[in-house]
């Protein structure tokens, strides 16, 4: 049994700079202080088997007109068990994320998860922006 808790007092910053810092492709050598800045200024979800955590995603928001999911996460041993799902279903249904005029994320290869939530890719590219640093991290 899973569940999903935005109780950033729960979560395991040591498993979560783990596993942005050593197996995320958008985030390796990412510095430990840079995570827990992230989440401190982050909406953040966790995910649960028991009191242990499995999984974790950010939401980066003015919780009024615009937010952006981040570093969404599930340990590999509990992958393709629905804990993304139920991750992002959480998220999209959390009373201060309702009514929102746009929703945006990046990913490189989870686009079928996303567009189950409604994500759909961007139809205006010309409009967007964007500083990219790559490897900021080393």
């Amino acid at each position: 049994m899973y569940t999903i808790s935005a109780d950033k007092s729960r979560l395991d910053i040591e498993m979560i700079h783990r596993f942005l810092s050593q197996e995320a492709y958008w985030s390796r050598n990412i510095p430990r202080a840079v995570v827990e800045r992230a989440i401190h200024n982050s909406m953040c979800f966790g995910a649960y088997e028991g009191d242990r955590q499995i999984g974790f995603a950010r939401v980066v928001t003015d919780c009024a007109t615009f937010a952006y999911i981040a570093d969404v996460f599930v340990l590999p041993s509990h992958r393709r068990s629905g804990v993304s799902k139920l991750i992002l279903q959480t998220i999209r249904d959390h009373p201060d994320l309702q009514g929102l005029r746009r929703w945006q994320l990046s990913t490189k290869d989870a686009h079928g998860l996303y567009e189950q939530f409604g994500f759909r890719r961007v139809t205006k590219p010309e409009r967007l922006m964007e500083i990219l640093a790559p490897n900021p991290y080393g």
